[in-house]
């Protein structure tokens, strides 16, 4: 009907407004009410440009990786009242789509001469506190002068990247070098939970020891059982999926671009676990509402 209305009002002024409804089957009285609403729709438009260029930029700024849920929430934090079913329809409108992660292929290695360390979570990946429970993993970053592996330690209640590490190979030294760095910034407490699947590296006499003076209890899921760590497994997917590159020409420039993605990760990319929080944003809150509490 949009358009019947539309063609009378570019050619009413050669046919006759009458005319022109008789023969496109329309009422007079609609085409006049759909005449009267063309300022309205007129500013309905202009609105819905400039919130498109806020999506835009939002969608930029976050490595274009932010479907429409979190768009709405990132603009809500930036002070603008808008509905979530709306941004959608604008992004639909101007093809703006967030990322989909791709599946990652396991590298877990069990080593079956190991005591396994029992199942501590059973795949419950909540925590009440900052530094009770972490979950880690390790995965590959192709370059053109071969892998690049980065192994990671995760807080589940904040969901921070608390220890990471990266070399040209993935032995015990380096998952052990996450748990030092998380330990090193203070992150960790006496007690907390370290979960991680059953390869070899975590199941070392290695990383036993490192997690004995850290303080911390070992935990293992199940090999080959993505659901066991799914935390762990779906950051990494993240982190590909956002970071954008698929095969790096050398690991120095991997290794940078890693480190700006755990950077916007941790400071700034917005978590729905979280209640659409950074994950620096709920480690902070936590310890402001302990200090609120005492």
């Amino acid at each position: 009907m949009t358009y019947r209305y539309r063609f009378i009002s570019e050619h009413r002024a050669v046919y006759g407004v009458k005319r022109l409804c008789r023969l496109l089957g329309v009422r007079r009285q609609g085409f006049y009410e759909h005449l009267a609403g063309e300022p309205a729709r007129a500013r309905r438009a202009q609105a819905d440009d400039e919130l498109a260029a806020e999506i835009a930029g939002i969608h930029v700024a976050h490595r274009k990786a932010y479907g429409a849920r979190r768009v709405a929430v990132q603009l809500r934090r930036d002070g603008r009242r808008v509905n979530r079913k709306k941004v959608e329809r604008i992004m639909r409108q101007r093809g703006i789509v967030g990322l989909t992660r791709r599946r990652r292929r396991s590298l877990t290695r069990a080593d079956r001469g190991a005591a396994p360390a029992p199942d501590l979570l059973c795949r419950d990946f909540s925590a009440e506190r900052p530094g009770e429970v972490f979950v880690g993993d390790i995965t590959y970053l192709p370059t053109a002068q071969g892998w690049l592996y980065l192994a990671t330690v995760i807080d589940l209640c904040t969901r921070e990247v608390v220890g990471y590490a990266m070399a040209e190979h993935m032995r015990a030294d380096l998952v052990c070098e996450t748990i030092e760095v998380a330990v090193a910034r203070g992150l960790t407490g006496p007690g907390a939970v370290f979960h991680s699947d059953k390869g070899s590296q975590y199941t070392s006499a290695q990383l036993r020891a490192t997690l004995a003076r850290a303080q911390l209890r070992p935990s293992t899921g199940r090999t080959g059982s993505c659901y066991d760590n799914a935390v762990a497994e779906s950051w990494f997917a993240t982190l590909k999926t956002e970071i954008g590159t698929q095969v790096w020409t050398d690991r120095t420039v991997a290794r940078q671009d890693v480190l700006q993605y755990l950077i916007y990760y941790n400071r700034h990319r917005l978590h729905s676990t979280l209640g659409y929080r950074t994950p620096y944003e709920a480690r902070i809150g936590y310890r402001h509402s302990l200090t609120l509490v005492a």
